[in-house]
Protein backbone atom coordinates (compact mmCIF):
# COMPACT_ATOMS: atom_id res chain seq x y z
CA UNK A 1 0.00 0.00 0.00
CA UNK A 2 1.36 3.18 -0.91
CA UNK A 3 2.19 5.57 1.73
CA UNK A 4 -0.81 8.68 2.07
CA UNK A 5 -1.15 11.06 -0.19
CA UNK A 6 -2.37 14.84 0.84
CA UNK A 7 -4.42 16.27 -2.61
CA UNK A 8 -4.44 20.55 -1.59
CA UNK A 9 -7.90 22.97 -2.50
CA UNK A 10 -7.07 23.68 -6.02
CA UNK A 11 -9.31 27.07 -5.92
CA UNK A 12 -10.04 29.44 -3.17
CA UNK A 13 -14.20 28.96 -2.21
CA UNK A 14 -16.31 27.06 -0.05
CA UNK A 15 -16.07 23.15 -0.11
CA UNK A 16 -19.35 21.03 -0.91
CA UNK A 17 -19.87 16.88 -1.52
CA UNK A 18 -19.18 15.97 -4.60
CA UNK A 19 -22.73 14.00 -4.38
CA UNK A 20 -24.08 16.98 -5.09
CA UNK A 21 -22.58 18.29 -7.91
CA UNK A 22 -24.70 18.28 -10.81
CA UNK A 23 -23.51 15.92 -13.22
CA UNK A 24 -23.77 12.87 -12.79
CA UNK A 25 -20.52 11.25 -13.52
CA UNK A 26 -19.15 12.98 -10.59
CA UNK A 27 -21.99 13.26 -8.04
CA UNK A 28 -22.09 9.11 -9.13
CA UNK A 29 -18.49 8.59 -8.57
CA UNK A 30 -17.86 7.03 -11.81
CA UNK A 31 -14.84 8.46 -11.86
CA UNK A 32 -13.85 8.17 -8.39
CA UNK A 33 -14.49 9.91 -5.10
CA UNK A 34 -13.20 13.27 -3.91
CA UNK A 35 -15.12 16.67 -3.10
CA UNK A 36 -15.90 19.55 -5.11
CA UNK A 37 -15.12 23.65 -4.53
CA UNK A 38 -17.83 26.33 -5.16
CA UNK A 39 -15.19 28.67 -6.19
CA UNK A 40 -15.10 32.54 -5.22
CA UNK A 41 -15.54 35.01 -7.88
CA UNK A 42 -12.97 37.43 -6.41
CA UNK A 43 -10.24 34.88 -5.03
CA UNK A 44 -11.55 31.51 -6.89
CA UNK A 45 -9.93 32.27 -10.33
CA UNK A 46 -6.67 30.39 -10.09
CA UNK A 47 -6.35 26.88 -10.16
CA UNK A 48 -3.36 25.02 -8.45
CA UNK A 49 -1.82 21.46 -8.57
CA UNK A 50 -3.42 19.90 -5.50
CA UNK A 51 -0.28 17.11 -5.77
CA UNK A 52 3.03 17.02 -7.03
CA UNK A 53 3.47 14.51 -9.97
CA UNK A 54 3.27 15.33 -13.80
CA UNK A 55 0.58 16.79 -15.95
CA UNK A 56 -0.97 13.67 -17.44
CA UNK A 57 -3.82 15.58 -19.34
CA UNK A 58 -4.26 19.27 -19.68
CA UNK A 59 -7.68 21.42 -21.22
CA UNK A 60 -8.52 24.63 -20.40
CA UNK A 61 -11.26 23.34 -18.14
CA UNK A 62 -9.82 20.33 -16.60
CA UNK A 63 -6.33 18.44 -15.89
CA UNK A 64 -4.94 15.76 -14.74
CA UNK A 65 -1.69 15.33 -11.96
CA UNK A 66 -0.20 11.66 -11.43
CA UNK A 67 1.73 11.31 -8.53
CA UNK A 68 4.98 9.27 -9.32
CA UNK A 69 3.20 6.19 -7.40
CA UNK A 70 0.92 6.16 -10.24
CA UNK A 71 -2.16 8.10 -7.93
CA UNK A 72 -3.85 10.56 -10.76
CA UNK A 73 -6.28 13.55 -9.17
CA UNK A 74 -8.34 15.29 -11.96
CA UNK A 75 -9.14 18.88 -11.35
CA UNK A 76 -12.50 19.91 -13.48
CA UNK A 77 -13.22 24.04 -13.63
CA UNK A 78 -17.05 23.87 -13.85
CA UNK A 79 -19.62 21.59 -15.54
CA UNK A 80 -19.94 21.86 -19.18
CA UNK A 81 -17.33 23.99 -19.36
CA UNK A 82 -15.45 22.01 -22.07
CA UNK A 83 -18.63 24.00 -24.29
CA UNK A 84 -16.57 26.92 -24.16
CA UNK A 85 -13.45 25.91 -26.30
CA UNK A 86 -11.19 27.30 -24.30
CA UNK A 87 -12.14 31.01 -23.77
CA UNK A 88 -12.05 32.42 -20.87
CA UNK A 89 -9.15 30.02 -19.35
CA UNK A 90 -5.57 30.12 -19.92
CA UNK A 91 -3.00 27.55 -19.24
CA UNK A 92 0.33 27.95 -17.45
CA UNK A 93 1.72 24.85 -18.06
CA UNK A 94 1.73 21.55 -21.07
CA UNK A 95 0.85 18.89 -20.62
CA UNK A 96 3.56 16.15 -19.58
CA UNK A 97 4.61 18.84 -17.32
CA UNK A 98 6.03 17.71 -13.77
CA UNK A 99 4.74 20.29 -11.18
CA UNK A 100 4.97 20.83 -7.18
CA UNK A 101 1.52 21.05 -5.35
CA UNK A 102 0.22 24.18 -5.36
CA UNK A 103 1.87 25.32 -8.61
CA UNK A 104 -0.75 27.70 -10.64
CA UNK A 105 -1.83 25.29 -13.92
CA UNK A 106 -4.89 27.47 -14.89
CA UNK A 107 -6.09 30.69 -14.74
CA UNK A 108 -10.34 31.61 -15.12
CA UNK A 109 -13.23 33.33 -14.46
CA UNK A 110 -15.51 31.66 -12.11
CA UNK A 111 -18.12 34.68 -12.46
CA UNK A 112 -17.85 34.43 -16.19
CA UNK A 113 -19.29 31.05 -16.05
CA UNK A 114 -21.27 31.50 -13.72
CA UNK A 115 -22.86 34.29 -15.78
CA UNK A 116 -22.88 32.55 -18.94
CA UNK A 117 -25.43 29.95 -17.34
CA UNK A 118 -22.70 27.30 -16.63
CA UNK A 119 -22.10 25.60 -13.19
CA UNK A 120 -18.36 26.97 -11.69
CA UNK A 121 -18.17 24.24 -9.31
CA UNK A 122 -14.90 21.61 -9.49
CA UNK A 123 -15.14 18.65 -8.43
CA UNK A 124 -11.58 17.51 -7.39
CA UNK A 125 -11.87 13.58 -7.47
CA UNK A 126 -9.23 10.81 -6.63
CA UNK A 127 -9.15 8.95 -9.98
CA UNK A 128 -10.09 5.40 -9.99
CA UNK A 129 -9.73 5.16 -6.21
CA UNK A 130 -12.20 3.25 -4.36
CA UNK A 131 -14.43 5.34 -1.96
CA UNK A 132 -12.60 3.92 1.65
CA UNK A 133 -9.31 5.14 0.68
CA UNK A 134 -10.38 8.84 0.64
CA UNK A 135 -10.60 10.88 3.53
CA UNK A 136 -11.75 14.58 3.46
CA UNK A 137 -9.85 16.96 5.40
CA UNK A 138 -11.89 19.78 4.77
CA UNK A 139 -14.93 20.49 6.14
CA UNK A 140 -18.22 20.10 3.44
CA UNK A 141 -19.37 23.62 3.90
CA UNK A 142 -16.39 25.26 5.23
CA UNK A 143 -14.21 28.35 3.61
CA UNK A 144 -11.05 26.84 2.04
CA UNK A 145 -8.16 28.64 0.24
CA UNK A 146 -5.98 27.24 -3.08
CA UNK A 147 -3.51 24.98 -1.17
CA UNK A 148 -4.89 23.76 1.86
CA UNK A 149 -5.56 20.60 2.78
CA UNK A 150 -8.88 18.94 0.92
CA UNK A 151 -8.79 15.22 1.67
CA UNK A 152 -5.82 12.51 1.97
CA UNK A 153 -6.00 9.38 -0.19
CA UNK A 154 -4.28 6.08 1.21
Amino acid sequence: MAAPLTVLVPVTGTVIDVRDVDDPVFSAGLVGPGLAVEPDDAQGGEAVAPITGTVVKLHPHAFVVQHDDGRAVLVHLGINTVQLGGEGFTTHVAQGDHVERGTVLVSWDPKAVRDGGRSAVCPVVALEAAPDDVTPLAEVGAWAAHGEELLTWG
